[in-house]
């Protein structure tokens, strides 16, 4: 493979995202010369938002590639034990940090910024804006924007999320493609009043769980976790004010630190709400259009979305790269690649919500039994095996070297 294989710098590419998948790929396409926007709709890089982890050696690898995996580990949480308590707040379970942080965690935010640091004086971002309509022909895509004047790209490469625009535009409706799995989680920062340094506590009764961690250290701040078994609920993803009061109805009389979590939940500006879901869909790419992360094959949680993400980008990358560009043998490489091991990753996520919000009394009881057994000394290293399986499941073929 020669080097000028590897020259993207005639290919134009729009990212719709900047949450993680979008700047992953902004960062490894720029490595290559090709010329790179991302376009976010809100008004500035992202901040917080929940911890993430990597595990495995495919993780490693393709963050050591990408040059980032030792400021990664500077910025690392250094999450402890987390235990499952009782209403009086006595411990029942202590789960041990390789169990739920993998080999490394950080901030979801802390992850974005480290990408966006790496790559804006080198890739175009435009925040405050988004993508309005999208009009593909032989030679590109002519896209609208909310706010912005129209433009042309070569590729188009929806890193949205979830509830991704570009897939409902490009894909169909979303109602085709998400799963959803009989829970709700939120997420927002409470008052660190347990004192808790490094350390979590998760509460459960039936068909509800909270949980409170402190992950930086900071002796004033905690995050509060909220997760609920329900039906489907109809309700507006941006009126706060009617999530809050969800949570309020679903939460209402429950045990342990849940008083103080819900006065939390009155002040907080910046909450989290989402159904536990997946997104499968036939097609990752169509035309000239590509979906990459949580938009192609997203699970709310405890399917590590985010290393499939990063793994994801780098792997689209690459495959521009070997291909010169040609988007149609790259996206048919990048299908086949990622496709069975982002599903992988997704058959061990169905169980979040069960996990922390069993349905019953009984499988609470249950549930703290099995995971006393593998958090035992015994049948860690078992666990840490099984957790690593489906994050490994793919071989990474050797792409052309960067430039930079």
């Amino acid at each position: 493979m020669t080097n000028e294989t590897n020259d993207l710098s005639h290919l134009t590419v729009l990212i719709s995202g900047a949450s993680v998948a979008g700047p992953a790929l902004a960062l490894n396409l720029a490595r290559y010369g090709a010329r790179v926007t991302v376009v976010e709709k809100a008004p500035a890089l992202r901040g917080g938002g929940f911890a993430v982890d990597f595990r495995g050696h495919v993780h490693r690898g393709v963050l050591t590639d990408m040059g980032i995996w030792d400021e990664i580990h500077a910025r690392q949480t250094h999450m402890g034990r987390q235990t499952v308590v009782g209403a009086d707040g006595s411990p029942r379970v202590d789960l041990p940090a390789e169990m739920m942080s993998g080999d490394v965690e950080l901030f979801r935010g802390e992850l974005a910024r480290i990408m966006y640091e790496r790559t804006r004086d080198r890739v175009e971002y435009v925040f405050g804006d988004s993508v309005a309509s999208l009009t593909e022909d032989a030679d590109g895509v002519d896209v609208t924007f909310d706010k912005g004047a129209p433009r042309r790209f070569g590729l188009v490469v929806g890193a949205d999320g979830l509830h991704s625009l570009t897939r409902r535009l490009v894909f169909g409706d979303e109602s085709r493609y998400l799963r959803f799995f009989d829970h709700y989680v939120a997420g927002f920062a409470v008052p660190n009043h347990l004192g808790l340094d490094r350390t979590g506590r998760i509460y459960s009764e039936p068909g509800r769980a909270v949980a409170v961690g402190n992950y930086d250290g900071d002796p004033d701040r905690a995050g509060a976790m909220l997760v609920f078994r329900s039906e489907r609920l109809s309700y507006d993803r941006h009126d706060i004010a009617a999530q809050k009061r969800i949570l309020r109805e679903r939460f209402a009389g429950m045990g342990w630190e849940t008083p103080h979590v819900l006065e939390a939940l009155e002040e907080t500006d910046d909450l989290y709400f989402d159904a536990i879901a997946q997104i499968h869909v036939d097609r990752l790419t169509k035309g000239r259009v590509a979906l990459l992360g949580d938009a192609g094959y997203g699970a709310t949680m405890g399917g590590m979305g985010t290393g499939v993400a990063v793994v994801g980008a780098y792997v689209l990358a690459g495959e521009l790269a070997l291909a010169g560009g040609d988007h149609r043998t790259a996206f048919a490489e990048y299908e086949t690649r990622i496709r069975s091991f982002a599903k992988g990753c997704q058959k061990i996520s169905g169980n979040a919500g069960p996990f922390f919000a069993p349905a019953t009394e009984r499988r609470i009881r249950s549930r703290d039994r099995m995971y006393r057994l593998l958090g035992s000394r015994l049948l860690a290293g078992f666990f840490r095996k099984l957790t690593e399986k489906a994050a490994t499941d793919i071989r990474l073929r050797a792409y052309p070297p960067a430039r930079g």
